[in-house]
């Protein structure tokens, strides 16, 4: 083994996301959203018309499960999607009333964790989280680089 498992921060980093995974799949369950249907209502609620392709970069999430979720989230009526007036190959995305009633009560209950997140840092912790994680991020992508 290259190094020690205690060593590793990639396991504390792990099991941080699959426990904010976990609470806000449990926080937006009654609302009946999964957590994606959750980000990007989420994203979209702050962008109305953006293109598929935008809303999987701004929930970090793959083109092709984008398509997935808008889908299911059409099928449902939470959003609707209707053609870019000057782009024909681009489908605006919007929410609908009942999009807007699901976020609102999803993230009633997703706002809690987050306010549990924040409310163990000070504020200048929470800013310096922002900044390691940001330069984890950084490093992962150099050595993504380097395999």
């Amino acid at each position: 083994m290259g190094m020690p498992a205690d060593e590793r921060l990639g396991l504390d980093i792990k099991r941080a996301e699959q426990a904010l995974i976990a609470a806000k799949q449990a926080a937006v369950r009654p609302a009946g959203l999964t957590v994606p249907q959750y980000a990007t209502l989420f994203a979209l609620a702050d962008n109305p018309g953006i293109s598929g392709a935008a809303l999987a970069r701004a929930c970090l999430v793959t083109p092709q499960a984008m398509t997935v979720v808008l889908k299911n989230l059409e099928e449902r009526g939470l959003v609707e999607r209707s053609p870019h007036p000057w782009h024909r190959n681009v489908l605006e995305t919007r929410l609908t009333e009942a999009g807007r009633a699901a976020l609102k009560a999803a993230d009633e209950r997703a706002v809690v964790i987050e306010r549990a997140i924040a409310g163990e840092f000070s504020t200048e912790e929470r800013e310096q989280l922002r900044v390691l994680l940001a330069r984890c991020a950084g490093a992962i992508a150099r050595a993504t680089l380097e395999l």
